[in-house]
């Protein structure tokens, strides 16, 4: 048995949580947020959401935690969601946005301009003498991650100084460089 996905997933107020035809639809104060899955059962118990599996086969078993998990992240997602944050480190990166254009200085010849999903909500925070930081929040923690990553793949952080995009609070691993 799946350790994750035996757990119930519980069901906070505000939410409401429907199953039909292999498709499990999560509304709540943020937003709403549709699934397919396949291979499990997906049951709503007295404010409860239960993945169960029929056999041990091996595509049911990996898909029982699986679902459990995405079913998890919708409900936190459309009850508090999530927010991502990222920190630009580097002598004159810089970065500001207006709405959902966000613009960066990452040392490049260009500025590079990124248009973002409307359900991402984009905030650019630059203090004086502190790195600027841009906070991504969102209810789907899969298009959040998505862009996340692809903001940190324009220039991802260099182990020798530490140059880059990296995730506030994020550790790198770091080389000791030329010794003399």
């Amino acid at each position: 048995m799946s350790r994750i996905g035996k757990n119930p997933v519980a069901i906070p107020a505000g939410v409401t949580v429907e199953v039909a035809n292999n498709v499990i639809t999560v509304k709540g104060k943020l937003g709403q947020l549709t699934q397919e899955y396949s291979d499990v059962e997906v049951k709503v118990e007295e404010g409860q959401v239960l993945v169960e599996r029929s056999s041990d086969h091996k595509d049911q078993r990996s898909k029982h935690g699986l679902y459990r998990s995405l079913i998890n992240n919708m409900i936190i997602g459309v009850s508090t969601g999530f927010t991502k944050e990222l920190e630009l480190v580097g002598v004159g990166y810089r970065a500001s946005n207006q709405g959902q254009k966000l613009d960066l200085a990452l040392g490049f010849s260009h500025n590079i301009i990124l248009e973002v999903a409307p359900e991402v909500v984009l905030e650019t925070v630059s203090e004086k003498g502190k790195n600027p930081i841009v906070k991504l929040t969102s209810f789907d923690k899969q298009l959040l991650g998505q862009v996340a990553a692809k903001i940190r793949g324009f220039r991802k952080p260099e182990p020798y100084k530490g140059k880059g995009v990296k995730f506030v609070g994020e550790v790198l691993r770091r080389k000791a460089g030329k010794s003399a």
